[in-house]
Formats: structure tokens, C-alpha cells, sequence
């Protein structure tokens, strides 16, 4: 049913792309997008989720200079179709910090393997239209720092824009995950 798998050139995501267009994923809506703007990074990868064979949604990490050493960010580019699973999910505070959601199932947990142990993991979230930041900004962020799977550490420009920067605390996260219920 889910598989999650690394993204490739010979993989053939046209159909995803135009989803992510129609849908105003803009991040995720070409492979300039979701995948050569973060090759340009010392590290980084992007993976693709699929349900039933179709790719449903991506997440890409990499590097992170600007905070230090040893530093990623994760969830970068994060969209899931949700309407195209079988449950329609991340729309309630109660979903985000149960876990019952695609991002914390499949797409964190992928870029939590990805970083060297030990690593410290950052995720960025904004004010913006674009994709769903809002949501990550307003409701993911804050429910995840309430539960201590996450700490809001400052402002910063990054990337042309005002960002907020979560640390997310991989092994909370992880201790979190493993209390609910598995896809």
C-alpha cells in the first residue's frame, strides 16, 4: 500500500507534478523545484511517497550550515495528497500530535534515517500562501513544541524569506510516534 522511496531520475513523476501544480504546490510542481533547488546543497535528498503505486506526496532534507555544524533540515518541500489515502488527515491538532497523519508516518521518520546520529534537525515554516506553511506556522509547529517534539528557536531570512526555525528532537519524536497506531 505506502512505500516511500528515494527520488530518482528515471522515475517518472509527471502526473505528480501536475498535481502539485493544479493543487498550488508550487514547491512540488516541478523536478526544478522539488529536487534541483535542494541538489544544490552539500547534502540532501528527496523521497517520494506512494499509495497504491501513485505518488501521493514528497519531503526532502539537507544540510544546514546556517545553524551550525552537523545540522539538517528536514520536511523540506512536504506535500501529501490527502484526498488520494485513505484517510483525509492533518486537519486536526489531535491528528498532528497522535501521529496519525502522512508527514509523521512516512515523510519525518525518512529524514530522520537519512541524517548522520546525532545530528540536529531543523524544520522552516512561514507565513506563506504557498503549499500549506500556514498550517506547519500556525497549528503543526506549535502542537509539536506543546508535546516537546519540537522548540520554535528564532526568526530568520532563509531562502528570500522571513522563516521561523523548529528544532524537531528526533528521538521525542520517534518515542511519540511509537504510542499511536501504525499505518
Amino acid at each position: 500500500m505506502y512505500k516511500i522511496i528515494p527520488w530518482s531520475p528515471d522515475l517518472d513523476l509527471s502526473s505528480f507534478y501536475e498535481q502539485a501544480k493544479n493543487r498550488g504546490f508550487v514547491n512540488n510542481a516541478s523536478q526544478k523545484m522539488l529536487v534541483d533547488s535542494l541538489a544544490k546543497e552539500k547534502e540532501w535528498c528527496v523521497w517520494i511517497l506512494y499509495y497504491n503505486d501513485k505518488a501521493v506526496g514528497s519531503v526532502g532534507a539537507h544540510s544546514f550550515p546556517e545553524m551550525g555544524d552537523n545540522c539538517y533540515r528536514i520536511a523540506a518541500r512536504t506535500c501529501v495528497f490527502s484526498d488520494m489515502l485513505p484517510m483525509d488527515t492533518l486537519r486536526t491538532r489531535n491528528q498532528i500530535v497522535t501521529h496519525q497523519h502522512a508527514t509523521s508516518q512516512f515523510l519525518i521518520p525518512a529524514c530522520i534515517e537519512w541524517v548522520p546520529k546525532g545530528s540536529r534537525l531543523f524544520i522552516t515554516s512561514n507565513e506563506s500562501d504557498v503549499g500549506t506553511q500556514r498550517l506547519v506556522h500556525r497549528i503543526f509547529g506549535p502542537a509539536m513544541e506543546a508535546t516537546g517534539q519540537m522548540l520554535r528557536i528564532r526568526e530568520m531570512m532563509y531562502r528570500g524569506t522571513e522563516q521561523t526555525i523548529w528544532e524537531l528532537y528526533p528521538t521525542k519524536f520517534l518515542e511519540e510516534l511509537a504510542k499511536y497506531k501504525k499505518w
